[in-house]
Formats: structure tokens, C-alpha cells, sequence
């Protein structure tokens, strides 16, 4: 059966979002998974996301405050393979069969590798050199171009992507033909991913919340692999990301912050941490006090009122075990770029006053 998407990655994220997707999706899309890490412990995960009876997610959550807990089968994964021991089948796909590149390498997969400088391909490179070999042996065999969309949370994923491509390219001296056939025929998209996939089952499969989002910004060739209620065509990736930033990612920080500041005692989880009156009063009221006036000045108030809700909704999840203790990890630096960068934000659109709890957080770690 050929697979019209190859996707780089096996993590559970992938398996409840993006996979459940085009499992479910109009039209349905086969996939092939590869696995780019070379961990040979995983390989019974690999058979069993592409045993023909699919694996399952468990979708248990709040959405427009009813609870939520179902099963769903994914289908979609219809071959497996190792970037460290299936390389010339990976090619083959890749060349024949592929029109949709997918990929979730993790915080490190964009980091270049000493292994990135040699000629043959080897296991160790980093996913945008591994990227360049696939691409010269498409380019080779006369195949037409493609489309890379990248789900790794990095801002502008599919513009850095192709910038690291492009590298690897010049560095093995790659002919005019296969980087102009790279730079301006294969059509790379942005997007942003956005689903907690809070836990694994074994041996494949996750359990996810209800709230799920693939938003992929529109451009020249840009299309969707496949329709579906959580897959989004969008002018203006930003203002996406901005409400994702500033409210979800600005609101776990602030409760790690509350947390700290009473002691950092315990092991609470989000939704029971949340549910505290004086914890709850205070998020809200740096919501509508400090985030959204700011969001008003650019003229997305009612999308951040909506969005506030559902993240509120998302942090008092019944059946999620989010912890702060996992939240922490890199405190200092999520403040940077979540409230730092929020009250940056501020001042440009003439909004500088709203400092407040936000600016004694940042203050916090300040020098």
C-alpha cells in the first residue's frame, strides 16, 4: 500500500494528534512512520502503531464543560521503519510514494551533529541533514516536489527547517539544480501544533485532552493533507501563536510562579492547584487585568476571551495529572519568553502599564 505521508518521529504526541487526524480525515491518509532516534528498545511501539487493528488514543477531558472520555482507533500508520536500519526503504518511500513530509524530532532535532559534515549518509545526522539526503535522492530520480510541514515547536518551524536544509546543501556542495529545486520548488509550510497527550499506553497509543489544533499558515502550494475539525488553514500564524504564548504557556508559568512563592511544597497537579480559590482569583485576575487589555490593542480581545476560557477549561481537566513539577523544568527561561516577551509586547502597542504581577515575576529572575 503506498503511504502519501511520511512522518519522522514515533512520540505520543504524533500518535494523539496528527496520526489520529489523518485517520480520521477526509480523505483518510496512509502513513509511514519513521523512527529517527535509532532506539532499538522501541521497536516493539514501531510494530504496534501499524498493526493492521490500528492502536488506540483515549480522549478524556472537559469540552464546553462536559466531561469527556472516549476511545478512538487509529488506522492510519500503515508501515514502520528505522532511520538507522531501513534507510534504503526510507528513501524508497520517500522518492516513490511520499507527497507530505511530517515531522516532531523534539527540541534537538534541528541541532547540527559533527556526523552532518559527511558524504554518505549516516544514522547520527541531524534530522535536517537526513532531510537533504532524502531530498538530493528525490531530486535525482526526476520526482516533483513536495510538501514539508514541520510540527516541532520551534516559531516559524518551516522557514527554519529550510534554512537548516539549505545549509546541510551548501556544506556537501549540492549543485545549483537540487538547491534551487529545494529552495523554490518544494514547498515548505509553517504551522503550530497544540494538544496536552498527557500520557503513553503500551504498547502504542496515548491519552490526550479534548482540545486538539494543527494550524498551518497559508502560502504558494501550501495545502492540507487532509480535512479535519482540528486541522486549520490560517492567514496569520501569529496571532495563533501569541494566544498560545501568552495565555496557555503564560498561564502554566504564573502558577509555577504562585507555587514558588508559597514554598514550591508538595507534588500538586495543575487542576488541584488551579482549584484553589486564592490560586484561581489571582490567574484570572492577571488574565483580565494584565494579558487581556493588551490583546484588545491588537485587536484580538474576543479571540483571547475565548481562548482564556478553554485554557481554564484545559487546566481544571479532571482526568489530566499535569504536573508543576514538570512545568518548572527551565523556569528562567520560560519566563523570558513567555512573560518577558509578553511585556515587550506591551510597550509596543502602548500598553507598558500593564507590568504588574507579570513585571514582579520577570523582576524575579531578573540579574
Amino acid at each position: 500500500m503506498k503511504t502519501p505521508v511520511i512522518q519522522f518521529g514515533t512520540s505520543r504526541f504524533l500518535q494523539a494528534h496528527v496520526d489520529l487526524f489523518l485517520s480520521e480525515g477526509d480523505p483518510a491518509r496512509a502513513i509511514t512512520v519513521v523512527q529517527t532516534s535509532g532506539d532499538a528498545s522501541r521497536s516493539r511501539r514501531l510494530a504496534a502503531l501499524a498493526a493492521p487493528e490500528g492502536y488506540p488514543v483515549r480522549i478524556r477531558g472537559l469540552a464546553n464543560g462536559q466531561a469527556v472520555d472516549e476511545t478512538r482507533t487509529v488506522t492510519s500508520v500503515k508501515r514502520c521503519l528505522s532511520a538507522a536500519t531501513d534507510w534504503p526503504e526510507v528513501v524508497r518511500v520517500f522518492v516513490e510514494e511520499a507527497e507530505f513530509v511530517l515531522s516532531n524530532t523534539g527540541d534537538a532535532g534541528y541541532q547540527p551533529r559533527p556526523e552532518d559534515g559527511e558524504r554518505a549518509y549516516h544514522p547520527a545526522m541531524s534530522y535536517p541533514a537526513k532531510l537533504y539526503h532524502l531530498l538530493a535522492a528525490r531530486h535525482a530520480a526526476g520526482a516533483r516536489p513536495l510538501v514539508v510541514m514541520p510540527m516541532e515547536l520551534v516559531v516559524d518551524n518551516g522557514k527554519v527547517l529550510k534554512e537548516a536544509v539549505l545549509a546541510a546543501a551548501s556544506a556537501q556542495a549540492g549543485t545549483p539544480e537540487l538547491l534551487s529545486y529545494i529552495e523554490k520548488d518544494v514547498v515548505w509550510a509553517c504551522s503550530l501544533v497544540d494538544r496536552i497527550v498527557s500520557e503513553p499506553l503500551e504498547p502504542a497509543g496515548a491519552v490526550a485532552e479534548p482540545y486538539a489544533l494543527w494550524a498551518i499558515q497559508k502560502g504558494a502550494g501550501v495545502v492540507v493533507p487532509s480535512t479535519h475539525p482540528a486541522i486549520e488553514l490560517v492567514d496569520d500564524l501569529k496571532e495563533i501563536e501569541r494566544l498560545k504564548l501568552h495565555i496557555l504557556n503564560l498561564g502554566h508559568t504564573v502558577l509555577v510562579d504562585i507555587w514558588r512563592r508559597q514554598g514550591g511544597e508538595g507534588d500538586p497537579i495543575v487542576r488541584e492547584f488551579i482549584a484553589r480559590p486564592a490560586v484561581h482569583a489571582e490567574l484570572t485576575a492577571i488574565y483580565r487585568e494584565e494579558v487581556l487589555p493588551v490583546f484588545a490593542a491588537l485587536r484580538q480581545r474576543e479571540a483571547a476571551e475565548r481562548y482564556m476560557a478553554v485554557t481554564l477549561e484545559r487546566f481544571a481537566n479532571p482526568y489530566l495529572d499535569h504536573r508543576l513539577a514538570d512545568i518548572v523544568q527551565n523556569h528562567a527561561q520560560k519566563i523570558e519568553r513567555r512573560i518577558g516577551a509578553f511585556l515587550a509586547l506591551a510597550h509596543e502597542v502602548g500598553e507598558e502599564g500593564r507590568r504588574g504581577r507579570l513585571g514582579e515575576i520577570v523582576a524575579s529572575v531578573a540579574g
